[in-house]
């Protein structure tokens, strides 16, 4: 029996065990643990506008027993918190009334949608509207009604901020605190076909001071494997609307490119104005599932990455998915092994998606048409490498999850067609398991099938051959109030790929293990969490490629600062060597005030591989990152990031080998919470020395971009953005030439039924 298969089966019959034994003990296992809480179907009208005077709230009864769930475990509140909840036939409104002994000190700057920082005051729901005690919407707004949403997902322990939602709300500042309103439309959630209905609810306040409170109306017990599953039972809903929603949001767009005449340096010249259109559309034929579609997408308004140091690193950097279409059911696509990263999908010119859930079977299915471009990552056991992708394919990924109790066992498929240009494949079952309140149990196996291009003239790697092989992953972690641990182990066969996903490393073995013990004093610091690293990579021949000890502390304490230290004593492969590291790594950051609500930086300093010349050396990173905010209404923003490295010369003494830097500045002046404009300043330089290295390199080498936005929105699908970007090199006569600029502007408009 071929090994891949081998593993399969034996998978596939531990899985089936486990459901069997999961389906006896877990199955009746409560979806949620927090008191009940009654919501009552409104009796007169409300008005959302920040006032609480309406008929519709004065019969409603109030939630007034809340919890101080950091850095207290779950103490009495310092403030008074009250929410309130009701519904109609269309919608649920949820209230609260904020109290705050210094109003003066509430921390709100206006900010664009989805721009609402830990550090600052806000407030709202958090609903598991299926009642599974698994994922929950976030769903939040600041004093100045600056809204934020996310989806918590469990399973994964993630908080993704990407997806959006269609609600309303209003917020006011008063002289005994603040006041905010929220209207949710029921199409905007999914829920089972029940009557009446039984959710989950958590009602929430972030409360920075000098310290960083949290207020929740559940306790959130520490230690726990969980969190939506704390959720307070919401019951007293009946006669929801069954769905039938729609939205088809058409969008209009032109843009201009001016480009050098004859190279970098000469003047530019503008190209014609290209006309482009498409649209969105999402339809719930009901509250169980949704249809999304989208032809010719435009992704102009999203924000441009903050750049990431690329040198002397051996893998490939991740960066995050912001494209509105890609979004939907996001959590059920986050599996320990990243065999789906949806960026991947470089240029779309059409795309469909189905997502639901029937009864405890969730079930997500993504079919598009990617036009090309980018990179594929071409991996391996100590480095990977990119080739473009200058071909079409067709990409389709589908994902099915059953949840058994709190436990739940799942199938991941992706396939990417590019017709002569190859295909990949994978395949594979995952589960995760709960047996008690502490742990957790998760584990994944895939099968991947690819048949490269051929083409050599792009990558020495792309001969046409076929390849084969498997992955799997199995982790464990164990979390009480004090003591943790977390143990995971890595089998990634040398000819696995997932071209459709994130998975830059190759052909290793890898075993980790990290235990950490917390105490929570009283005074400057409030909780301190003292632990150990392990980590041993080998390749598949058994030939060493990391292993690392690492000791070290971490701690929360006043002006909502956080601080970890560790020393790292380490030795990894570069070439056919081996090198002993020694470093000491640190990350801080603090929040002292309203007008100065971040400062952080993190890095390493110690001793550094040479990856390109497989040569020790000594090196350092310092990332600074900085937010102000002069007015509620501007927000400065800068990043910061430096990387050095020094090597011996021909004579043994010590040299810089390069010095590695990003500068990124972000303006933002938000008018109201729908008008805003922002400019992003951009640049990102490397100097090195030639004579240090063993190949040819540049000695100076840098790009700065620019751009300017203005954007007024209605809501996140319905929008106005008129903009313009500056892109330059830096030259040979060390000088930054222009390389393109570029004018566009984009209408769209969300119309619903």
């Amino acid at each position: 029996m071929p090994p891949a298969l081998s593993g399969l089966r034996v998978l596939a019959c531990v899985s089936l065990a486990w459901m069997a034994q999961a389906g006896g003990a877990n199955a009746a296992a409560p979806p949620s643990s927090g008191d009940e809480v009654t919501i009552s179907r409104l009796k007169g009208t409300i008005t959302i506008d920040g006032a609480l005077d309406d008929d519709g709230w004065k019969a409603v009864t109030p939630v007034t027993r809340w919890y101080e769930t950091n850095p207290g475990d779950n103490l009495e509140p310092r403030v008074r918190n009250v929410g309130y909840l009701a519904y109609d036939d269309r919608y649920l409104y949820a209230a609260f009334e904020f109290d705050d002994p210094d109003p003066g000190s509430i921390r709100a700057p206006f900010g664009d949608r989805d721009n609402v920082a830990g550090f600052t005051d806000y407030g709202g729901v958090i609903l598991d509207t299926r009642h599974d005690g698994r994922t929950g919407i976030l769903m939040v707004a600041n004093a100045h009604n600056i809204q934020y949403d996310s989806v918590l997902d469990d399973a994964s322990g993630n908080e993704d901020p990407s997806p959006d939602f269609y609600w309303a709300s209003a917020a006011k500042i008063t002289s005994k605190g603040w006041v905010l309103e929220m209207r949710i439309p029921f199409s905007s959630l999914r829920y089972t076909h029940t009557d009446p209905q039984t959710w989950g609810i958590m009602l929430y306040r972030n409360y920075p001071r000098d310290r960083h409170y949290q207020f929740f109306s559940t306790r959130q017990p520490r230690g726990s494997n969980c969190f939506v599953c704390h959720a307070n039972v919401l019951t007293g809903l009946s006669a929801l609307p069954p769905g039938g929603h729609l939205v088809a949001a058409p969008y209009v767009a032109a843009s201009e490119i001016g480009e050098p005449r004859g190279g970098p340096g000469t003047p530019l010249v503008n190209g014609p104005v290209k006309p482009r259109g498409g649209f969105d559309v999402k339809w719930t034929p009901s509250a169980d599932d949704a249809l999304d579609a989208t032809v010719n997408p435009d992704f102009s308004q999203v924000e441009s990455d903050t750049a990431q140091i690329a040198t002397n690193q051996r893998f490939a950097l991740f960066f995050p998915e912001k494209r509105p279409f890609f979004l939907e059911g996001v959590e059920l696509l986050s599996t320990p092994i990243q065999a789906v990263y949806t960026r991947t999908i470089t240029d779309p010119n059409f795309g469909l998606r189905t997502t639901g859930k029937h009864g405890s079977t969730a079930y997500t299915v993504l079919v598009a048409q990617d036009a090309g471009g980018g990179s594929v990552i071409l991996p391996g056991p100590n480095g990977s490498a990119l080739a473009p992708q200058d071909f079409d394919s067709v990409v389709t990924v589908a994902r099915v999850r059953h949840d058994i109790g709190r436990s739940f066992v799942g199938v991941l498929l992706t396939d990417r067609e590019a017709g002569d240009h190859g295909y990949n494949r994978v395949l594979g079952p995952d589960f995760q398991l709960r047996p008690t309140s502490t742990d957790v149990i998760t584990a994944q196996w895939l099968y991947s099938a690819t048949g490269n291009p051929n083409r050599p003239d792009v990558s020495s790697q792309w001969t046409g051959q076929s390849l084969s092989s498997s992955a799997a992953n199995v982790r464990w972690t164990h979390n009480t109030t004090h003591y943790d641990a977390l143990t995971y182990y890595n089998d990634i066969g040398g000819d696995f790929r997932a071209n459709t996903g994130f998975v830059p490393q190759v052909g290793y073995r890898e075993g980790y293990f990290e235990t950490g013990y917390t105490v929570f004093p009283k005074g400057f610091l409030s909780r301190i969490r003292s632990f150990v690293i392990t980590d041993y990579q080998a390749d598949r021949q058994g030939a060493l490629i990391y292993r690392q000890v690492s000791p070290g502390a971490g701690m929360d304490g006043r002006w909502n600062s956080f601080m970890r230290l560790r020393y790292e004593n380490d030795r990894v492969r570069s070439g056919n060597e081996t090198f002993a590291r020694q470093q000491f790594v640190y990350v801080g950051q603090v929040s002292p005030s309203r007008r100065f609500p971040l400062f952080a930086a993190d890095g390493y300093v110690g001793q550094e591989v040479d990856f390109e010349n497989s040569r020790p050396g000594r090196g350092a990173t310092l990332n600074l990152t900085a937010t102000v905010n002069p007015t509620i209404h501007l927000e400065l923003a800068a990043v910061d990031s430096h990387q050095w490295l020094h090597v011996d010369d021909a004579a043994g003494e010590s040299a810089p080998l390069f010095t590695a830097r990003v500068l990124r500045l972000r303006g933002t002046y938000t008018f109201t919470a729908r008008l805003f404009v922002r400019g992003i300043g951009q640049y990102v330089s490397t100097d090195r020395d030639p004579s240090l290295y063993f190949t040819p390199v540049p000695e100076h080498s840098g790009t700065y971009s620019g751009s300017l936005l203005f954007a007024y929105k209605l809501n996140w699908q319905s929008v106005m953005y008129v903009g313009c970007g500056d892109d330059r090199d830096l030259s040979e006569l060390n000088r930054l030439e222009k390389t393109d600029r570029s004018f566009f502007v984009k209408m769209s408009y969300a119309f619903q039924r």
